[in-house]
């Protein structure tokens, strides 16, 4: 099994002790938690990258510094699901190494548990956001 990164698995292992709806409550929470667009970037936000695998636009913005990864989402309120996978991606990543990024198996998911509790279609929109996230930070 690959290794996630530091913050990314502490997120995978507190899904992996919640049970049923529990898991749902707290995606839900983590919804409420994914940060603003920084002031830097809220002008630049429509030439953002956009998820076009994913039904809710999602803009991604990834940065590269000293081989550390920080990336940026933002999500409308309106899905809260997706928001949910946004921030544990956003939060499980940032700080991050390519390498690290790059090794995230696409189906991580499963270690929390979310395929007893969400559509196939649900999970297949926090798959497609990694997946560009990763093309992304590959380009940086």
């Amino acid at each position: 099994m690959v290794e996630l990164p530091q913050k990314l698995q502490a997120i995978v292992s507190d899904f992996a002790l919640l049970e049923g709806q529990e898991k749902l409550e707290y995606l839900m929470d983590l919804s409420e938690k994914l940060p603003p667009l920084p002031d830097w970037l809220k002008a630049q936000r429509d030439s953002m990258e956009v998820v076009h695998e994913c039904m809710t636009t999602v803009f991604v913005h990834v940065v590269r510094e000293d081989d550390k990864l920080d990336c940026v989402l933002d999500v409308p309120h309106e899905a809260p699901t997706v928001r949910g996978y946004a921030t544990i991606l956003q939060t499980g990543l940032s700080g991050s190494t390519l390498e690290q990024v790059m090794a995230i198996p696409p189906e991580f998911y499963l270690r929390m548990g979310l395929q007893h509790v969400l559509s196939g279609q649900r999970l297949t929109g926090i798959g497609a956001i990694l997946a560009h996230m990763q093309r992304l930070a590959q380009a940086a």
